[in-house]
């Protein structure tokens, strides 16, 4: 019965992450991209000027809503995970350097796609019975299409419910629990037969961390996130440039391996990857599975923010795809390719050999702080993953439901520390990319709002940007 279930997901899986759907997504992302003018591009100055502008401003925001920087920072705190040190390392491995070029590309696209979602989140999005801000998928389905189209947004709603427990709690506690273990193990500060018990502890600790985040409400979430991403976004980025500087003599020799291989993957990695439709997959996959443009879910977290300008809000969705992809996952690849740790090409891997890419550099001392990394970036998607869940629950069944899902949300936290969920991973990444079809749709069919909204606010606010 196991076997003929991973058979299944494992067919759904190749398709939903395979070929058809990466032109889907790419496609989207280029209607989009012609129809704004390559906003990402042309407004790319005007997009850093504003968002990082408005986060160096304190400021508060109303009842019921987070400040546009707390709602990209839930945002980011969703994206930014486990897939920007893993995900990276496995894009390389299987797909060669090239694969960090076509991860660039798809997150150029990609931009215009988050842009466009956060834009419609915002502009379509509704208040609910506690007086909180609430936004979407769902709801720009709901208020931007026709009735014949809403099945859409239940559609999303609940695949969003399914994959939240799996790729957005279980999974993310998984890998907090085997960092901790690994530096545990390292330093003999506990024994191999030991970790069932510690890993029980860590799933109580982190169950009742997300109880009180979540039902704090939306207002908790953003202080949480507003904090932990910056921390653990710079200290991460501050080290791997590091990594860099130490090996700046092998950039250039890189860079070449990466523009090289995504055309001719097999002249860089010896022929173990051979297959320039592999490079691109793998690259195209990792990054929008880490940067998430396309599934529409960071833009339930932005539709939170205090703002009345859906556009402006929609700039934050540039600036996040590029800090997660572009400016992180670079990083990452970087670690790996100068640092000189053996790459077996054609093979699976995973956060390993991005470890082994600051243990190259730094020394064995360095794995406590990947524990650390590890640990903040998982805990950080659990706490954005949480949010998502919560709207998607409570758009099926109304606002009551959310108190037994946040209680739920919470228990799982324990189950993703003491049990092995490898065929879940595989499940919810899944549900993960099922949740694209919806959306796609959804913006694709709302496409020419994105260019009217555009179209206004650069008529009014917008004339003194050139």
């Amino acid at each position: 019965m196991l076997s003929t279930i991973e058979s299944i997901n494992s067919v759904i899986n190749n398709f939903i992450w395979g070929l058809p759907a990466m032109i889907c997504i790419i496609g989207v992302g280029m209607v989009l991209s012609v129809r704004t003018g390559f906003i990402q591009i042309r407004k790319f100055p005007y997009a850093m000027k504003i968002t990082i502008g408005r986060m160096l401003k304190k400021r508060n925001a109303s009842d019921g809503a987070l400040t546009p920087f707390q709602a990209v920072c839930t945002a980011l705190a969703a994206t930014v995970g486990t897939g920007n040190i893993a995900g990276v390392a496995g894009a390389i491995a299987i797909g060669g350097p090239g694969a960090v070029f076509w991860m660039w590309i798809s997150a150029i696209l990609g931009m215009c796609t988050k842009f466009s979602e956060v834009v419609l989140a915002v502009h379509f999005r509704e208040t609910n019975d506690k007086g909180e801000l609430v936004g979407g998928p769902m709801y720009y389905i709901k208020n931007g299409l026709k009735k014949h189209w809403h099945w859409l947004a239940y559609l999303f709603s609940a695949l969003g419910i399914l994959t939240v427990f799996g790729t957005g709690n279980a999974t993310q506690v998984n890998t907090i629990t085997a960092a901790i273990d690994s530096a545990l193990l390292n330093y003999n500060i506990i024994s191999a037969d030991s970790t069932h018990i510690v890993n029980l502890i860590i799933g109580i600790i982190i169950m009742l961390l997300i109880a009180l985040i979540m039902i704090g409400g939306i207002k908790r979430i953003g202080k949480v996130t507003e904090k932990l991403i910056p921390f653990m976004a710079l200290l991460y980025i501050i080290l791997a440039i590091g990594v860099i500087i130490v090996n700046i003599t092998n950039v250039p020799y890189v860079f070449k391996s990466i523009f090289q291989g995504a055309f001719s993957p097999a002249s860089v990695t010896g022929g173990a990857v051979g297959s320039f439709f592999m490079s691109m997959k793998k690259g195209v996959s990792r990054g929008i599975f880490s940067n998430e443009a396309g599934l529409g879910t960071g833009s339930i977290a932005h539709a939170c923010a205090d703002t009345r300008k859906p556009v402006k809000q929609g700039f934050f969705g540039i600036f996040e795809v590029f800090v997660d992809t572009i400016v992180i996952c670079t990083l990452t690849a970087l670690v790996i390719l100068c640092s000189g740790v053996p790459v077996t090409y054609g093979h699976a891997a995973g956060a390993e050999l991005t470890i082994s890419g600051f243990t190259a550099t730094y020394g064995g001392w360095i794995s406590i702080f990947t524990a650390i990394a590890m640990c903040c970036f998982a805990f950080s998607t659990v706490i954005g993953w949480g949010l998502y869940g919560q709207r998607c629950i409570e758009f099926l069944f109304g606002p009551k439901s959310a108190k037994p899902f946040m209680v739920i949300y919470s228990l799982v936290a324990v189950v993703g520390a003491t049990m092995n969920l490898g065929l879940m991973w595989s499940i919810a990444e899944t549900f993960n990319g099922l949740m694209v079809i919806p959306n796609l749709i959804a913006v694709f069919l709302l496409s020419g709002t994105v260019v009217q909204l555009v179209k206004d606010y650069f008529n009014t606010e917008g004339k003194k940007v050139k």
